[in-house]
């Protein structure tokens, strides 16, 4: 049972937990990659009323299932604002992350190691990084948590039937949020090796549940069927071969096809490797510490441990085995992780060894950021040269130089002083305060750029009210920031037959249409020299044509 002090020590932990993950909220509006097209969806959904089948301008969008869009439309709807609601399931995603790992630690072992749980989660780069973006993976990894969790209350603390079915309840969610939230169930199969071997920690299930097992399968079905039927219903009623090939590219194209045969972000089968070393620093400096134990804990058949720890291996393998990986992917596995080393961290925390190599951490890492700081500011070294370019950023860069510097100088003087004895407070302060700079400084100081807000408010300014704005070879934060009447010429169409689309379009209309391109070979035939540049946005310098500047154009 938790006592005083441990109820104290969890609020200050959310209260910290809330400050890091919410610093910034507010400041930005959606950047890519992911996050313009994902709110676009969502605005379009409110904008429509059409919520089965998301669309991304005129064109269908079939590359993700669409709880999130869902989610993104009701926060809008309680908040009235896309800027102030389109980070909050994100936010709430990662408190909730927090809760139930802290929740599931605590039963399993104490509240002490439910809290170290929660904060090897907390100190990840990867899981803030994710938690402070509008992207699905934070509500992903709420949901497979969340079924995690209900599936190991039954098999660790049960029997609570209940808590199964409602954890793969919780898996179908996640199975309408991105495909592969049935990841949690992967964990009845060690369970299943375990309950044979006689593993000490499991539930006593008894004989003859068949049934009960077998009720697994509908509740994980449930939340899909609620969304797939509609859509199946529609797709086949409505007459609309657009409807039928969202439906091929959704089931078949985004789910088995790019598992078995990816298309991009290929990488070799070790990568996952260096996502768990460098992604999940500072808990990876644990991890030397946290291979005795739990070697100790597979000779003494610990099933607390080594179910938790088997189905994150599993997760790992899972995307191992395809070619096309990215970092986030295995975020799932950080939970189950954290839980199966939660009853060693705080004695691993009071050794002298890990305390110097976290201290060796802050010192080198706080080096590193002094001295980036520091020579943007007296000097133009090259990757301040390549950021102020590529973003149009003038002299307000100093403001981030000036946050490094800041971060890194605290951080080594925390580290000085504190030494080894004060290795981890010192490394909490650090990641604090590069973190809450990174939203205070960094959200606002590269908004305009990165989410095309300036370029698109500029563009408005220059052609007037009533001109429509012709898009070509746009992105997403374009039409979302858009103001005041647009076209656009398909986002999948090929940028020549846009072009040429965008043509025929202008033509109609010289007086009241403009183009807004980028300038390239394709159109050479264009007169930038008498077009008007509006700037750069996104890393690409962007134009203005009108009738007259593309006559020469076929």
């Amino acid at each position: 049972m938790d006592n005083a002090a441990d109820r104290r020590d969890t609020w200050i932990f959310f209260l910290l937990a809330f400050v890091v993950l919410a610093a910034g909220y507010g400041l930005r509006d959606p950047w890519p990659a992911d996050e313009p097209r994902f709110v676009l969806v969502a605005k379009q959904m409110i904008e429509s009323g059409n919520f089965l089948f998301p669309h991304r301008g005129a064109e269908l969008y079939p590359d993700k299932p669409p709880l999130y869009f869902w989610l993104l439309s009701l926060v809008y709807a309680a908040v009235g604002s896309w800027r102030w609601s389109f980070l909050l399931p994100s936010l709430l995603a990662g408190l909730g992350t927090l809760a139930l790992v802290r929740d599931l630690a605590s039963r399993l072992w104490s509240p002490r190691a439910g809290l170290w749980a929660a904060a090897a989660v907390l100190v990840c780069f990867q899981f803030i990084y994710q938690a402070k973006r509008a992207q699905i993976d934070p509500t992903l990894v709420f949901f497979t948590t969340l079924s995690l969790y209900g599936i190991l209350r039954h098999l660790l603390l049960g029997p609570a039937w209940r808590w199964l079915w409602f954890g793969g309840f919780a898996a179908g969610l996640g199975v309408i949020s991105k495909g592969v939230g049935f990841l949690p169930l992967l964990a009845l199969l060690p369970f299943a090796l375990m309950a044979r071997r006689g593993w000490n920690g499991l539930a006593p299930l008894g004989q003859g549940n068949g049934l009960r097992w077998a009720l697994l399968v509908p509740a994980v079905l449930a939340p899909v069927v609620l969304w797939l039927g509609p859509v199946l219903v529609v797709a086949f009623t409505s007459g609309n071969p657009e409807h039928e090939a969202y439906l091929r590219n959704i089931l078949l194209k985004q789910t088995a096809e790019r598992y078995v045969d990816p298309w991009h972000h290929t990488e070799p089968f070790w990568y996952f490797g260096e996502v768990v070393l460098l992604f999940w620093l500072p808990f990876s400096l644990a991890y030397p510490w946290l291979l005795g134990p739990w070697r100790d804990a597979w000779r003494q058949r610990d099933a607390r441990v080594w179910l938790p720890l088997a189905w994150a291996v599993l997760v790992v393998l899972f995307f191992s085995a395809s070619a096309g990986k990215r970092d986030m992917y295995i975020l799932p596995a950080l939970p189950g992780l954290a839980l199966a080393a939660a009853p060693f961290l705080d004695a691993i925390s009071r050794r002298d060894g890990f305390r110097r190599t976290v201290l060796a951490f802050v010192l080198v890492f706080s080096a590193l950021l002094l001295a980036a700081g520091v020579a943007a500011l007296v000097s133009d070294p090259g990757f301040a040269r390549k950021l102020v370019a590529e973003r149009g950023l003038g002299d307000e860069a100093r403001w981030l130089w000036w946050m490094l510097a800041t971060v890194g100088t605290v951080g080594l003087a925390a580290g000085a002083l504190g030494r080894a004895r004060r290795a981890l407070g010192a490394c909490a302060l650090s990641l604090g305060l590069l973190w809450g700079g990174y939203g205070l400084v960094v959200h606002p100081l590269l908004d305009d750029e990165n989410s095309a807000r300036g370029l698109m408010v500029q563009a408005r300014a220059q052609v007037g009210p009533d001109t429509v704005i012709g898009l070509v070879d746009w992105k997403e934060q374009q039409l979302l920031q858009a103001v005041g009447p647009v076209a656009e010429f398909g986002f999948r169409q090929p940028v020549p037959e846009q072009f040429t689309r965008a043509l025929a379009w202008l033509r109609e209309a010289p007086e009241g249409r403009r183009l807004l391109v980028q300038r390239s070979e394709m159109l050479a035939c264009a007169d930038f020299d008498a077009a008007h540049r509006l700037g750069t946005a996104n890393r690409r310098d962007w134009w203005l044509l009108d009738a007259a500047e593309v006559a020469g154009c076929p």
